[in-house]
C-alpha cells in the first residue's frame, strides 16, 4: 500500500494524490497548477502514472485546483468513477465546462502570438469535449454515509466547511491482511464563516493527508461583527473617494460570502445603496447552485433567506448578462465590482483592473488569499506599476485587504480542528502550502501534539504498511515528472519585472550613450 504526491506538495495547487494497493489505484483529487506562469506549466506535463490504470477518483470539493485537471485524466484513458458530495457534482457542471473554454481561449491567442513569432502551435490541456466526459463520470454521495467504490476501500465524506459540498474524506483500506485508515481533510474552512456549517471533526485515523495554506501564520482574530465592520470601513472610505470599488472574487464561495455580507450591511443601514454588480457568468450559475442546498446554510444565512425571499436577492444587486454589460462598466461611477478570478490571473478581472487600477478615486479590495506570482499577489505587496494584457499599468487605486473572508483556517484554526483528534498511529503528511508554511506546519505538529509530521515534496511516495514508518519517502527528493516545478522561483514574473524596470530606465534617463551602454550590456549576457 503507497501513496504519493503529485500536486499541492512544495506549493499551494494542483492537489492530487495516487494510492495503490494489490487490487486498486484511485486518486483524491485532481487539481490544476495555478499561480505563476512557471507553476501553470505542470498542468501541460504528462500525468506521473498512467490515467487508464486509475480505478476511481474521490473529490473533496470543487475548487479548480483540487479538480481542474480530471478532464485531462479523462483524455488520457481514465473511465472510472468520481465520487463527490451533490453540491459539489453540480458545482462542476458549471466549474469544468467554464475551465476548459478558459483553455481554448488562451490557447487559441498564444498560438496567434505564436504564428506571429514563426512558434509551432500548442495544444488545450483539453477542451470542452473532455470537460463533458469527465462530467458524465460524476456520482454523488451523502456526507455521512460510507461506501465501497471496489471491495477493500469503504469511504465516508464529511464537512470540510470550506465551501458548499466541501468535505473531508476518512478511507479504509484493506492490503496484504492488514488494515489502514487515511483521513483526506481537502480544504478546511474556519468556524463561523458566512453561510455554511462549521466543519466536522474526526478523533483517529492512522494516516492524515491535511492542509497547510495558513500553516505557518495567524490571521488577525475575526468573528463576524469585526469582519462586517471592516468590509463597512472600506465601503465608506471609498465611497468618499468617489471612485468605484474593484474585488477580486472567486465565483465559487467567496462572491457568494460577500454578497451575504453586504446584504446584511444594506439591512443594517451601515453602508449605503451602492450598486454591487457581479461580473462574472460563472459566479452567476453558482449563485444558483448556493440557492438550491439551503440545507447546508448556517444560521445566519438561513435567516436572511427568509427574510428576503431568497439568499441573495436584494434590489442593489444585479448581475450582468453580456459581454458588452461588463464592457459598459467602465462609463459606471460609485459601483461595486465583484469579478473573478480571485487571483487576478484571468478572467474579467483584469479588463477592469486595466481600465481602473490607476486612478486614485478608485477602490481595489482583495479577500482572499494571493498565491505566489499571481497579479493579486503583486499588487498586494505592494507594485506600482504592473503588467496586464502587455501594458503598462501604473497602481494608483487604494489597494486594500481583508482577511476574514479567507475560506482557510489559519495555524489556530487548523490546531483547533485537530483538538479532538486522539491519535494519529503512524504518519501526518502535510501538504497544500507553499514550502515554508507546510514545513513550518509540521514541525508544530510533530512538536506540539506529538505527530510523525512531514511535508512531502511533489512526486514522492510513500509505504503505508510498515509497522513503524520512516519520515523518509521510499523515493528521494526530485520530481518523478521531468521538468515539474513548484513555487522556488518564477522566470516569467522576473521577465516581467525586467521590462518595467527598463521601461522604467528609458524613461528616467535621456542619455543615449549612458541607454545604449547598458542595454549592450544586457545583450551581451543573454
Amino acid at each position: 500500500m503507497k501513496i504519493s504526491f503529485h500536486g499541492a506538495a512544495g506549493c499551494v495547487t494542483g492537489s492530487n494524490y495516487l494510492i495503490e494497493t494489490d487490487n486498486m489505484r484511485f486518486v483524491v483529487d485532481c487539481g490544476m497548477f495555478q499561480g505563476s506562469k512557471t507553476l501553470k506549466e505542470n498542468n501541460y506535463r504528462k500525468f506521473a502514472y498512467d490515467p487508464a490504470t486509475v480505478d476511481f477518483a474521490l473529490i473533496t470539493h470543487a475548487h479548480i485546483d483540487h479538480t481542474g485537471l480530471l478532464p485531462k485524466l479523462v483524455k488520457h484513458g481514465f473511465k472510472g468513477a468520481i465520487y463527490a458530495t451533490e453540491p459539489t457534482v453540480d458545482l462542476l457542471k458549471c466549474l469544468l465546462p467554464d475551465s476548459a473554454h478558459i483553455q481554448e481561449i488562451e490557447v487559441m491567442q498564444k498560438n496567434k502570438r505564436a504564428e506571429r513569432k514563426g512558434l509551432e502551435p500548442v495544444d488545450p490541456i483539453y477542451d470542452t469535449q473532455d470537460a463533458e466526459n469527465a462530467i458524465a463520470l460524476l456520482k454523488s454521495v451523502e456526507r455521512h454515509k460510507t461506501f465501497e467504490p471496489k471491495a477493500g476501500c469503504r469511504v465516508t465524506f464529511f464537512n470540510a466547511g470550506h465551501v458548499l459540498g466541501s468535505s473531508f474524506i476518512e478511507i479504509e483500506l484493506k492490503d496484504k491482511g492488514q488494515t489502514r485508515k487515511i483521513v483526506f481533510s481537502g480544504d478546511l474552512g474556519e468556524d463561523n464563516k458566512p453561510i455554511l456549517n462549521d466543519p466536522d471533526r474526526f478523533t483517529e485515523t492512522d494516516f492524515l493527508v491535511v492542509e497547510s495554506t495558513y500553516g505557518n501564520r495567524n490571521r488577525a482574530p475575526h468573528n463576524k461583527e469585526q469582519r462586517l465592520g471592516e468590509l463597512a470601513e472600506v465601503f465608506n472610505r471609498a465611497e468618499k473617494r468617489g471612485g468605484k470599488i474593484i474585488i477580486p472574487a472567486f465565483a465559487l464561495e467567496r462572491t457568494q460570502d460577500l454578497l451575504h455580507d453586504i446584504m446584511i450591511l444594506k439591512e443594517q443601514k451601515k453602508i449605503s445603496g451602492i450598486k454591487v454588480v457581479v461580473d462574472s457568468p460563472l459566479a452567476t450559475e453558482i449563485t444558483k447552485v448556493f440557492i438550491k442546498y439551503p440545507e447546508c446554510y448556517d444560521q445566519d444565512a438561513t435567516e436572511i433567506a427568509k427574510k428576503m425571499g431568497g439568499l441573495f436577492d436584494h434590489s442593489d444587486i444585479r448581475f450582468t448578462k453580456s459581454v458588452d454589460e461588463s464592457k459598459a462598466l467602465n462609463d459606471e461611477k460609485k459601483i461595486v465590482i465583484l469579478s473573478a478570478s480571485g487571483m487576478c490571473d484571468a478572467g474579467r478581472i483584469k479588463h477592469h483592473l486595466k481600465h481602473n487600477l490607476w486612478n486614485p478615486a478608485n477602490t481595489v479590495l482583495f479577500v482572499g488569499y494571493q498565491a505566489e506570482g499571481t497579479l493579486g499577489r503583486l499588487l498586494t505587496e505592494g507594485a506600482k506599476t504592473v503588467r496586464i494584457h502587455g501594458e503598462e499599468i501604473n497602481v494608483g487605486a487604494q489597494i486594500e485587504q481583508i482577511t476574514g473572508y479567507s475560506g482557510h483556517a489559519d495555524q489556530n484554526g487548523l490546531l483547533n480542528w485537530l483538538s479532538l483528534v486522539k491519535e494519529v498511529r503512524q504518519q501526518v503528511f502535510v501538504v497544500h502550502g507553499e514550502p515554508e508554511s507546510a514545513d513550518a506546519f509540521a514541525v508544530l505538529l510533530n512538536e506540539k501534539l506529538g505527530f510523525r509530521a512531514v511535508a512531502p515534496r511533489m512526486d514522492e511516495v510513500f509505504e503505508l504498511l510498515a509497522d513503524l514508518p520512516v519520515l523518509a519517502p521510499i523515493k528521494p527528493r526530485q520530481p518523478a515528472v521531468a521538468g515539474a516545478v513548484t513555487t522556488a522561483g518564477d522566470s516569467h514574473n522576473q521577465y516581467a519585472e525586467l521590462m518595467l524596470k527598463l521601461a522604467e530606465f528609458m524613461r528616467s534617463n535621456k542619455d543615449e550613450k549612458v541607454r545604449s551602454e547598458k542595454l549592450s550590456k544586457l545583450l551581451a549576457e543573454v
